[in-house]
């Protein structure tokens, strides 16, 4: 029985997918009986994730480190650490080929869409350092990363830059013709500043759409979950209602059957009782007469 609600949100997690929504409603009973009201109404309206979500939830039960390495190399990326990017795609890599096996050893199909989904889910999450808003580990629904920018795309353009002004001459007749060559390239680029400025607005506003798409997504994707898990449960309980109603039937006729056998028994006793006690007075009859016979007899000696 579990402890509490978080250990009982917990179990849930692990739980296989198929098994979600029992699961749920037996850990949901377990706190009812041991008066946790309130944990088991909070843990009846966890809705089944995804099978792509219940598969990143699982590398986090199951293969922690590869997925805190993932959070520390994405780490580095964000401080500019440019040399974290393979460590970084190894690890991802590493991850989708664990979910995949998941997947397989679960019974669900590893396909290519649903691994894309993982993968995104993965690359959200080492951008935002992190599963929150969730808690570790019990994520509800796929994720999509935020700009590229954070994860260290920007120090990657700064340092090409700067790689580009260091393999200009320095000194010299050269250094002044480049200076001059460079003069139209910085007045061009004063003059594009405006537009630069204006990009990350409408990257901002693209992103918030785009955002505000995937939100209603996910939103439209969990209504439509519910809906299943509601069909499914009411087929659930229309079935367990017609299995009761045929047992009922069962119990109903060999009840019938039974109390027949009573019936016909309950006769057959009063019909002895009555033979016993019309035997009884013909043995008190033949009694008396043999009393009476044995008085004459007694007078006749």
């Amino acid at each position: 029985m579990p402890a509490s609600y978080d250990d009982a949100a917990t179990r849930l997690y692990q739980a296989p997918h198929d098994e979600f929504v029992a699961e749920r409603k037996r850990l949901a009973g377990e706190l009812k009986a041991a008066g946790d009201k309130e944990g088991a109404a909070r843990l009846t309206k966890l809705h089944r994730p995804p099978v792509s979500v219940w598969v990143v939830n699982q590398l986090w039960w199951h293969d922690r480190r590869e997925l805190e390495a993932m959070l520390e190399t994405a780490e580095r990326l964000r401080a500019g650490d440019l040399g974290a990017g393979p460590a970084h795609r190894e690890v991802i890599a590493k991850l989708r080929a664990r979910a995949a096996a998941f997947l397989s050893d679960a019974g669900h199909g590893a396909t290519e869409a649903t691994l894309r989904r993982v993968t995104t889910t993965l690359s959200a999450i080492a951008a935002a350092g992190g599963f929150a808003p969730d808690e570790p580990g019990m994520l509800t629904a796929d994720r999509d990363p935020p700009g590229f920018e954070t994860m260290g795309l920007a120090a990657a353009a700064a340092q090409a830059a700067e790689h580009r002004h260091a393999a200009k001459p320095k000194h010299g007749k050269h250094a002044d013709e480049a200076a001059e060559a460079d003069e139209p390239e910085a007045e061009a680029d004063e003059d594009a500043k405006p537009a630069k400025h204006a990009k990350p607005a409408k990257s901002e506003s693209d992103e918030e759409q785009h955002r505000r798409a995937a939100e209603a997504a996910r939103e439209r994707a969990e209504a439509a979950r519910e809906r299943a898990e509601a069909a499914a449960e009411h087929r659930r309980q229309e079935q367990a209602a017609a299995h009761r109603k045929a047992q009922r039937e069962r119990v109903e006729a060999a009840l019938r059957t039974a109390q027949g056998e009573v019936h016909r028994l309950e006769r057959d006793l009063e019909k002895l009782r009555e033979s016993v006690a019309a035997a009884e007075e013909r043995l008190s009859r033949a009694k008396d007469i043999a009393t009476d016979l044995e008085a004459k007899l007694a007078d006749l000696k």
